[in-house]
């Protein structure tokens, strides 16, 4: 499976990772699979050509997804190749900065970490927190580099390294959790 070099989502994969999570709750159609897809990825990142091109299509080539039935009644369920590939997705890394496509890898992560082990559980937790860690300290190292900067961005940057510190909070309680 093609990811970066760091062991974190291309965009594609992140389409994978929604479609095979959605399709190890049960056998779905695949207008409702192809529907409830471009309605969680629009929610987090708004719409997204780069996104959406993955095709379902595609995971059924690879044998990730069987197919019976045509068009948009199909119904379609996950392989076992294909639960071999969501276990593998689930334990890619998310990569700061938090950009739309990294919160989408993480909202979806998190929306399908119930289906690890504890152990991979707590590590992609772990994975998580250090990631925001990083966020913070490279936002902080920033504004530290910017003292006495006459313009707004000192306003923005601090608003910022709010988000941050909110979302690494959440983040250790979240692992505190599981």
């Amino acid at each position: 499976m093609p990811m970066y070099s760091d062991n974190s989502l291309l965009p594609k994969e992140t389409i994978r990772l929604a479609a095979l999570g959605m399709m190890s709750d049960g056998d779905k159609a695949y207008g409702e699979l192809a529907n409830e897809i471009r309605h969680f990825i629009s929610r987090i990142v708004g719409p997204s050509l780069e996104l959406m091109g993955t095709s379902v299509e595609l995971l059924r080539y690879e044998g990730l997804i069987a197919f019976d039935g045509e068009g948009e009644d199909a119904l379609l369920s996950i392989t076992d190749a294909g639960r071999a590939e969501l276990g593998e997705l689930l334990l890619a890394a998310i990569r700061p900065p938090f950009n739309d496509l990294n919160k989408l890898a993480m909202s979806l992560k998190i929306r399908f970490l119930h289906l690890l082990e504890p152990d991979g559980r707590r590590d992609q937790a772990d994975m998580m927190v250090d990631a925001s860690r990083s966020e913070v300290a490279r936002l902080t190292d920033l504004q530290k580099s910017l003292t006495g900067d006459q313009g707004y961005f000192d306003d923005w940057l601090n608003h910022d390294i709010g988000l941050a510190k909110s979302r690494l909070e959440w983040l250790e309680e979240f692992r505190a959790k599981i």
